[in-house]
C-alpha cells in the first residue's frame, strides 16, 4: 500500500502521519515513512532524541550524496549533465532511522524548489528514490508531503494507491482538498479520503461537509476533534506518543482502520 498524505502547512498532517504510521506498525505492518516536506518534522513528531534529529540531513540537502549519485552538486546551475537514474536502491538501508521494530523513517526533504526548478540534481535524485520505493517496496509506504501531485508529476503520482488530504474545518481548506482529490482521481489513485482536523464545532463542520459532498459525492471522510494535547505536541515539538490517551489518537484510529481495510 502506497499512501500520500497531503495538506497545507499548519493543518496537522505531520501529526496525523506520525500517529497513523505508528498505529499501522503496531498492527503488525512494516511501514516506511518518508518525510517529503520542505520543513521536515516527522522525526520530531516521533519523539526521536534531539541529537538524532540534528544529525539527519534530508536527501535533497545531502550535497555529497547527490553529487556522488548524480554527478552534479545541487545549486551548480543550469546546463549541467547529470544522471536522471542515479543509484538509489541502498538509500533505505543506509539512511533510514528506526522508530520501532516495524517502522522506519527516511527524511527526503521538499521536492519542490522554486529557486532551481524540479530538474536540479537534488530534486531528480529525490524523485528517483521515491519512484524506486513506490515501485519496489512490499511494505506500507507513507509519504508526508506538502507538495501537490502536480509537483510530483504523473509518473510518480500514478504509483500511489491512496491519497489522504488533511484540511482544517474551513470552506477554503475543503475546496483545496477537493481539488487535490479530483487530481488523484484523474491519476487513477484507487482510494481517496478527506480528513478534517482540529474540529471544534461538529454542527458547523457538518454544514461544510454537506457543501463538500455535493461537489465530491462518495468521498470517504474522517473528522478529528480538536485536542489540547495535540496542540501541546505541535507547539512544543513533543512526541506524538503523549497523545495516546487522547481523542486525537482515538479519531486517527478510525483512519487506521480504513487504511487496513484497503490493504491488498
Amino acid at each position: 500500500m502506497r499512501i500520500l498524505v497531503t495538506g497545507k502547512g499548519g493543518t496537522g498532517k505531520t501529526s496525523i502521519s506520525a500517529a497513523l504510521s505508528i498505529q499501522l506498525s503496531e498492527s503488525g505492518f512494516n511501514v516506511l515513512a518518508l518525510d517529503a516536506d520542505s520543513y521536515p518534522n516527522l522525526a520530531r513528531s516521533y519523539g526521536l532524541p534531539l541529537e538524532v534529529i540534528e544529525s539527519i540531513v534530508p536527501l535533497v540537502d545531502n550535497v555529497e550524496l547527490v553529487k556522488e549519485r548524480t554527478g552534479a552538486a545541487p545549486g551548480e546551475g543550469w546546463g549541467l549533465f547529470f544522471s536522471l537514474s542515479p543509484k538509489v536502491d541502498d538509500i533505505v538501508d543506509k539512511f533510514s532511522v528506526k522508530i520501532n521494530d516495524n517502522l522506519r523513517l527516511v527524511v527526503v526533504g521538499g521536492i519542490e524548489d522554486a529557486g532551481e526548478g524540479c530538474m536540479c540534481p537534488s530534486i531528480a535524485f529525490a524523485k528517483a528514490f521515491l519512484m524506486h520505493v513506490l515501485l519496489t517496496s512490499r511494505d506500507i509506504v507513507l509519504i508526508d508531503s506538502e507538495a501537490g501531485l502536480e509537483v510530483m508529476g504523473r509518473a510518480l503520482g500514478e504509483q500511489f494507491e491512496m491519497n489522504l488530504c488533511v484540511a482544517e474545518p474551513t470552506l477554503k481548506a475543503l475546496d483545496a482538498c477537493g481539488h487535490i482529490l479530483d487530481m488523484s482521481q484523474q491519476l487513477n489513485i484507487r482510494d481517496r479520503a478527506l480528513i478534517i482536523n482540529k474540529v471544534k464545532d461538529m454542527k458547523t463542520t457538518e454544514k461544510l461537509l454537506d457543501v463538500f459532498q455535493a461537489k465530491h459525492p462518495n468521498t470517504p471522510f474522517f473528522t478529528i476533534r480538536f485536542d489540547p494535547k495535540l496542540e501541546v505536541v505541535e507547539q512544543t515539538g513533543a512526541s506524538i506518543e503523549i497523545s495516546r490517551d487522547s481523542t486525537f489518537w482515538t479519531d486517527v484510529s478510525a483512519v487506521t482502520k480504513f487504511v487496513k481495510s484497503r490493504v491488498k
